[in-house]
């Protein structure tokens, strides 16, 4: 089916006709609060630290295995520092950024999102599955790349369940620190090839041979500086260069994969399916708190460095506004949910939300996944 069949219905709801407004509604007091408070919708102080933090994080310890530090334990520990740095800078900047909610000013915004490209993506690609398609089709088979991962995961009670799925709650943490690796790899060479064929390109504003050329290029540049020049630079051998850098790539691959995916494949989430006709039987933004979930929302540093991205809701609900804002929001989310009889799902605890998703694996592993609500809190 075509992305532009599929809709989210606007029908009433006969069953609790009020939920039609949860939207409008909500949206109006979040933009109150904004008004009420005097605050920008973006970018803080606390926001620009953030920036400089994350951005030294990954840089800083580069350069020092190149320029100071011999030792093979101190090299090495910079590799690691630079993969927190790096999934430091993808949740917390370059999310912001392609989502227009860093600043007010899109040439701020196009540049800090052009931070993708020295951690081994393509901004374009990622904005295209990201904010079109994950972003509107959360959850929804066949759209949502986010649980579209082949034919070694199933994230979905729609996916083809095959054989070796019964074990993936146990390995799914060691693929998923594969995750930046496939990026600068081949993910966005078969990402391009797929939306040229969707025709999702022009979303972007780019065209095919572009976008190609862009990426073969940014590639070459990135493991020129990232990978060769640490060979020739660094006290370390080659192999020991190239366990470093692996070693970065798994550290921010499985970081980003432990934020996003316990915020959607949880026993919580309802999976819509569009019928024949392309219609999805429920409103997009009470579809969005069906299928997604908060998780440890009174930690303030954890939830500093995720980007706030522990406040998946409000995140999904208003990805335009900066996640520094997420924390007051979540109060106005969270009553007006209750208020119109919608849930509000959020774990106690990072850990609590891991085990829930390490749950629904193992559920969807089998044939007939039993997906019973989680409570909401």
């Amino acid at each position: 089916m075509q992305l532009s069949q599929v809709r989210f219905s606007n029908a009433k709801n006969e069953t609790n006709p009020q939920q039609d407004e949860f939207y409008k509604v909500l949206r109006k007091r979040v933009n109150n609060y904004f008004k009420e408070n005097g605050i920008s919708r973006h970018a803080n102080t606390n926001m620009v630290v953030k920036t400089i933090f994350m951005i030294s994080l990954y840089f800083i310890p580069f350069i020092l295995m190149l320029t100071l530090f011999e030792s093979t334990g101190l090299v090495l520990l910079m590799w690691v520092l630079m993969g927190f740095g790096m999934a430091g800078i993808g949740l917390s900047i370059m999310h912001d950024a392609n989502h227009n909610a860093y600043s007010k000013n899109n040439k701020v915004n196009w540049l800090l999102g052009k931070l993708l490209l020295p951690i081994g993506g393509s901004d374009v690609n990622w904005r295209i599955q990201h904010n079109v398609l994950h972003h509107t089709y959360t959850n929804v088979t066949g759209m949502d790349e986010d649980i579209d991962t082949g034919v070694l995961m199933r994230f979905s009670p729609n996916q083809k369940l095959r054989k070796g799925h019964k074990l993936q709650h146990v390995y799914a943490w060691f693929l998923y620190g594969f995750m930046t690796i496939m990026w600068f790899s081949s993910k966005d060479y078969s990402q391009l090839a797929r939306y040229k064929k969707k025709d999702l390109l022009k979303t972007q504003g780019v065209t095919f041979r572009g976008m190609l050329v862009s990426i073969i290029l940014t590639k070459v540049v990135y493991l020129s500086v990232f990978l060769v020049l640490p060979m020739i630079l660094s006290s370390l051998p080659w192999w020991g260069t190239i366990l470093g850098f692996f070693m970065m790539h798994f550290i921010a691959g499985l970081t980003l994969a432990m934020i996003f995916q316990p915020a959607h494949v949880i026993p919580s989430s309802n999976y819509p399916m569009p019928d024949k006709t392309g219609n999805i039987e429920s409103d997009w933004a009470v579809s969005q708190l069906m299928n997604t979930a908060n998780f440890a929302p009174k930690s303030t540093w954890f939830s500093w460095y995720v980007g706030g991205l522990n406040f998946q809701v409000e995140h999904h609900l208003f990805p335009n506004i900066c996640h520094v804002h997420y924390r007051k929001i979540s109060h106005i989310v969270r009553e007006t949910a209750f208020e119109y009889n919608l849930p509000y799902y959020s774990y106690k605890t990072f850990a609590d939300a891991l085990f829930e998703h390490g749950k629904m694996l193992y559920r969807l592993g089998r044939k007939e996944p039993k997906v019973a609500l989680a409570k909401t809190k």
